[in-house]
């Protein structure tokens, strides 16, 4: 961007301070219980479409609440990600004005993109109303951007992040899982513990957790950053939009006034249940963290005699954590992997990179800062 000083203001990675941007964005701070895990929550809902997207990756849900707002005159303009020209997984930004439009932002893309970059192409064409869809590094450089961009209104749909790589890499890990990779045009990894592929003949193929090949992937496939990563469900979106706690569904956070004005946009074409929670997760997590403590700052090692990876691959669905535990799970080792990962690559800066909650997430498996880790504003 024009000014690429404000970066160092920006940048999620430097010095995140989300007790104040969760103040100026939702009126409030996160509370104890599920909000200690998922941030600032209105209400929670498993949902689908009533009639699935075609070419989504679950049923439509995120591009629906941005085609609604567009249709209702509600925003100029929509700024998020659609598949570059040449490869159908690199992400590209776009500001998108057109309900017809937005059905190419469906899917997922793996890859590094500036989304943000596009705010300035959304100034000069005088738009004032904008949505913007983001993980959350872009969505936190977004909010300490935000006063400055004179919008009249910013809607923010938010997605959970899965951890990122370049497009480069998650090619090689396409060849990994499969001979024709090239024939792959889908993938995702489920909350029953399992990767589903889709193929351009239209196969279909599930890969349990333990069966996929981690081991083979570089120590540095992901980036520390992604590694060390204190927002995974985007908690300074005004609605987010993830599979984690919707056991086979969609997993709907609203977080604001706003978040909720854009879902009430999507009337009788969405359906919302209550989100359940099954199992435990207390093993799962602490088996984890023993693994990425012997990883020595790589990838989690998952080594398992291959009989029996069979056996533990039918019980995880039937037996693991599922529901809102799966996602306090996946928020557990993730909060686990940023303490581990930092204190072993860069531990001059767990004081400034690893805010409170992620501290008391981690608390109850004995990950407890030092007295040189301590955020500088916690009282703990």
């Amino acid at each position: 961007m024009a000014n690429p000083s404000a970066c160092g203001a920006a940048c999620q990675f430097i010095k995140p301070d989300y007790p104040g941007m969760e103040r100026a964005v939702h009126g409030r701070v996160r509370a104890d219980g599920d909000e200690v895990f998922f941030g600032p929550v209105q209400a929670m809902h498993r949902a689908r479409m009533i009639s699935p997207a075609q070419g989504a990756q679950w049923t439509g849900i995120t591009t629906g609440l941005a085609a609604a707002l567009l249709e209702q005159g509600k925003v100029d303009g929509v700024l998020t990600m659609v598949p570059d020209a040449q490869d159908r997984w690199k992400p590209q930004p776009a500001l998108i004005t057109s309900v017809e439009d937005l059905a190419k932002a469906r899917g997922m893309r793996m890859g590094y993109a500036p989304l943000l970059a596009l705010l300035e192409d959304a100034q000069d064409r005088g738009f004032t109303r904008l949505a913007v869809i983001g993980i959350p590094c872009q969505i936190y450089a977004l909010r300490k951007l935000e006063a400055d961009l004179g919008l009249d209104r910013l809607y923010v749909i938010g997605t959970p992040c899965s951890d990122n790589t370049t497009t480069e890499n998650f090619h090689q890990f396409l060849a990994l899982l499969d001979e024709d990779p090239d024939a792959i045009t889908y993938l995702e990894f489920r909350a029953d513990y399992r990767v589903e592929l889709r193929y351009d003949d239209g196969r279909t193929r599930l890969i349990p957790f333990l069966s996929l090949p981690i081991s083979d992937l570089p120590a540095d496939f992901f980036p520390l950053t992604c590694r060390t990563c204190v927002d995974y469900t985007n908690a300074l979106a005004d609605i987010t939009v993830g599979y984690m706690a919707g056991e086979g569904d969609q997993w709907v956070l609203v977080r604001n006034t706003r978040g909720a004005e854009i879902l009430a946009g999507l009337g009788d074409q969405i359906t919302l249940t209550a989100v359940g929670t099954k199992g435990s997760r207390v093993g799962a997590v602490k088996g984890f963290i023993a693994n990425t403590e012997r990883a020595a700052g790589g990838l989690p090692l998952r080594r398992m005699p291959d009989w029996v990876r069979p056996i533990v691959s039918w019980l995880q669905p039937r037996t693991g954590p599922r529901g809102l535990e799966f996602a306090r799970a996946r928020l557990e080792m993730k909060a686990a992997e940023t303490i581990l990962h930092l204190r072993h690559a860069m531990p001059a800066k767990m004081k400034n990179m690893v805010p409170d909650h992620v501290w008391t997430i981690a608390k109850p498996y004995g990950l407890r800062p030092t007295s040189a880790e301590k955020p500088s504003s916690s009282s703990d």
